[in-house]
């Protein structure tokens, strides 16, 4: 289990988790379909496709200009909602690669922590609205909290277990946005998909490493 990540692990990060999508897109509709218009599985996958094949096509070797080239692929995507929140998570990740090309676990938790403060200018939610953050918010946590010795596959691996309960999470939940929020109490009992999104996300980043 390898120290850092570098460019190579880097791309196999965003080819694993596009894998994840790819393999689970149906079963998000499904939950989509639940509280929505059963098309998150569809526009996330779309958006995911868009992240594998600009890391295939990329020109440069270094992970900066990487995620901001990932970044714009998904927010010029038709990925509805998905598309300019995902798109900024990427964005704000190259923000916070500063040309550091090995990254270690502490190094990984700042570059997708940045990521998701990113975000989270763009959705203005936080734990306890039922959306994305809801599994993204717990993840920067275990990170943080990692001890600076893991690898970070195993600081990955605790991320994503953290954000898997926090989606898990979400079905006691009222929904503050998007249209599941005009459901009121009829959306208890069903998962945020894309709370559950982003868990497998995080689970794709660090299988693929």
């Amino acid at each position: 289990m390898s120290d850092v990540i570098n460019y190579a692990g880097l791309c196999s990060m965003l080819h694993g988790a596009t894998a994840q999508i790819r393999a689970n897109h149906e079963m998000l509709s499904r939950l989509d379909a639940a509280t929505g218009d059963g098309d998150h599985g569809t526009t996330i996958l779309r958006a995911m496709e868009a992240v594998s094949k600009t890391a295939t096509e990329h020109t440069g070797t270094d992970a900066k200009s990487l995620l901001a080239a990932v970044g714009w692929a998904v927010m010029s995507c038709d990925g509805g909602s998905t598309g300019p929140l995902l798109g900024s998570f990427f964005t704000g990740m190259s923000d916070a690669s500063d040309g550091v090309d090995e990254w270690n676990s502490a190094k990984l938790a700042s570059v997708i922590e940045s990521g998701v403060a990113k975000m989270a200018k763009q959705s203005r939610a936080k734990v306890g609205d039922k959306t994305m953050m809801d599994a993204f918010l717990p993840a920067v946590d275990a990170l943080k909290a990692a001890d600076p010795a893991l690898a970070p596959k195993a600081a990955l691996q605790q991320a994503a277990a953290a954000a898997a309960q926090g989606a898990e999470a979400t079905k006691a939940m009222r929904a503050k946005f998007g249209r599941a929020r005009n459901l009121g109490d009829r959306v208890i009992g069903h998962p945020d998909p894309g709370a559950v999104s982003i868990s497998l996300i995080l689970k794709g980043f660090s299988e693929g490493l």
